[in-house]
Order: C-alpha cells, then sequence, then structure tokens
C-alpha cells in the first residue's frame, strides 16, 4: 500500500530535537510535495505562581513568534507550504487532537524524540512517548 503522504504535523519547541525533527519533515515533504503544519503547544502558567505574569507572557510569546519564524523561514527555503498553529495546554494531549481532527486529515506526525522537558524519561520524552502510544496515524520520531 502506498500512501501519498500530503500533511505533516510537526510539534515544535525551539528544541535542537524539535528542529530536527522539522528537518526531517522537510525532506518527507520534499518528496512527496506535503504541506507541514507546525504546532507549538504552550502549557498553562498558573497565576498563583507568578506575579509578574504580563512579563513572563511577553517573553514567551515572543520566543514562540522566533521558533516559528525560523521554522518557516527553514520551510518555505526549501519550497515547502508552510502553516502554523499554536495552541494552550497539554502538549501531548493538544498534539494528537489536532491529528486527529477530520478537517484537518493529516498524514503523518513527525516529533524530536525529546523537547525541553527539564526530566529525561529513559527512552523516550514524555511528550513522544505519549503522541507514539496515542496516534491513529504514523509516527517518526527523529533522534
Amino acid at each position: 500500500m502506498n500512501k501519498k503522504i500530503d500533511k505533516i504535523l510537526v510539534p515544535i519547541d525551539g528544541s535542537k530535537n524539535s528542529i530536527r525533527g522539522l528537518e526531517m519533515a522537510i525532506s518527507v515533504g520534499i518528496n512527496s510535495g506535503a504541506t507541514i503544519t507546525c504546532v507549538y503547544s504552550l502549557g498553562i502558567i498558573p497565576h498563583s505562581e507568578f506575579q509578574a505574569e504580563d512579563s513572563i507572557k511577553g517573553r514567551v510569546d515572543k520566543e514562540i513568534k522566533k521558533t516559528m519564524k525560523e521554522a518557516a523561514t527553514l520551510a518555505t527555503q526549501k519550497g515547502i507550504k508552510f502553516r502554523e498553529r499554536i495552541m494552550h495546554g497539554d502538549a501531548g494531549y493538544n498534539i494528537i487532537k489536532l491529528a486527529h481532527d477530520k478537517k484537518e486529515n493529516y498524514d503523518l506526525i513527525v516529533i524530536g524524540s525529546r523537547g525541553r522537558s527539564t526530566i529525561k524519561e529513559l527512552f523516550l520524552g514524555s511528550v513522544s512517548n505519549y503522541v507514539v502510544h496515542a496516534s491513529k496515524i504514523p509516527v517518526l520520531i527523529v533522534k
């Protein structure tokens, strides 16, 4: 069975592994003519944790914009159609929710083996591990 890959979902957080995931997705996209959608899932900052929430939000927004701009530049320089999505909440849940959205109809998820998480798991990062086990579409993990 040869299924054409038209739409690739790439979770990105600015880490080296997520950029490697994007680079792999670009390679796949070049060969298949796919559109890449990068998704940045922003965890919710508890109000009780930060008094200066607005300044933190401003820095986070600036970082997300910078990360997405770099991702778009990498993709478009190679002739890949690029889309971006920013979601709030649990990264693994958001990735799966978007990947399984019938309106989006993604063919493949390409994800780095670990993101920016401070806690290192034995083999895979917690988000990539969750995505592999919960996804109904193929997942390519990039180390």
